[in-house]
């Protein structure tokens, strides 16, 4: 963790696991430093998540990305890693924040690591136009989830914030709220959620009664079994109201009688596959 703008950055355990392997290959080749080559052998080795789904179907030549840079190629010293690292790689990191701040995220993950190494001439030479189309559509877009509920054991949630299901009085402060932090389009689904009788729409408060976060499930589209959308406020997240909310909403699909539950367009894919178990659909064969 680093502060960034006043705030806090934050890396995925997955991008910390592909920081670790870069530098341990980079080592074994005797490379003077880091290279965004290493970072990418790295994303192929680490086969968790949509990087393993990478792994499978790009077919690439891994011995092709295991470089040895030359003394007098410049390179600095990053926080992000105990070894020297080329000035590309610096990029690469600056690239990769702006992608998380244009989401409204607070940590960096697989998918905008991977969407700056694309980014890059080095990286772009390796790879054949089939396989920057693979990794663009399935490691640097949001994607379907799901997670089983049948037999699912929901945690006992420590301290959570005061969470409860949405009343009448409040409608149109939820609306306000996620429209002026998260989108209008995710606004409209809340919206038409709303209408219903009994809205499937849980909402979050601080200690002041300020509203910090929403979650909602069967509204979108009218899909039944999808969760979503979720919103933390930036301010309040990585103190569980996400995490709370997530299984509030489970649980209530769960008692409902759906055995599964798909999480509609995750961005944050580490957090569900942590929170719940959830693991990533795969795409169809042909991108």
């Amino acid at each position: 963790m680093i502060e960034l703008n006043n705030g806090q950055l934050f890396l995925t355990d997955r991008v910390q696991r592909v920081f670790r392997i870069a530098e341990s290959e980079a080592l074994a080749a005797n490379s003077v430093m880091l290279t965004p080559s290493h970072i990418l052998l790295a994303c192929f080795l680490e086969k968790t998540g949509v990087l393993g789904e990478i792994s499978l179907r790009c077919n690439m030549n891994l011995d092709l990305l295991i470089t040895v840079i030359d003394p007098e190629h410049p390179f600095i010293y990053h926080d992000f890693f105990t070894i020297p690292i080329a000035t590309e790689v610096e990029s690469v990191i600056k690239k990769s924040i702006t992608y998380m701040k244009k989401y409204n995220q607070i940590y960096i993950n697989e998918g905008h690591i991977l969407k700056a190494l694309l980014a890059t001439n080095t990286i772009a030479s390796y790879l054949s136009e089939k396989d920057k189309k693979i990794i663009m559509a399935l490691g640097t877009t949001s994607r379907d989830m799901i997670t089983h509920l049948g037999h699912y054991i929901f945690p006992e949630i420590k301290h959570p914030p005061f969470i409860r299901k949405v009343k009448k009085e409040d409608y149109e402060n939820l609306i306000q709220f996620v429209k002026m932090y998260f989108s209008e389009g995710w606004a409209q689904t809340i919206e038409k959620g709303l209408c219903e009788v009994n809205p499937k729409i849980y909402v979050a408060f601080e200690e002041d009664h300020t509203l910090a976060g929403f979650a909602a499930f069967d509204i979108y589209q009218n899909k039944k079994c999808y969760f979503g959308p979720m919103g933390v406020h930036t301010s309040q997240r990585t103190k569980g109201i996400g995490y709370s909310l997530l299984h509030h909403c489970l649980k209530d699909m769960k008692e409902i009688g759906y055995e599964y539950a798909i999480i509609g367009g995750a961005g944050p894919m580490e957090f569900y596959e942590k929170a719940c178990n959830a693991v990533v659909i795969p795409m169809p064969v042909e991108i």
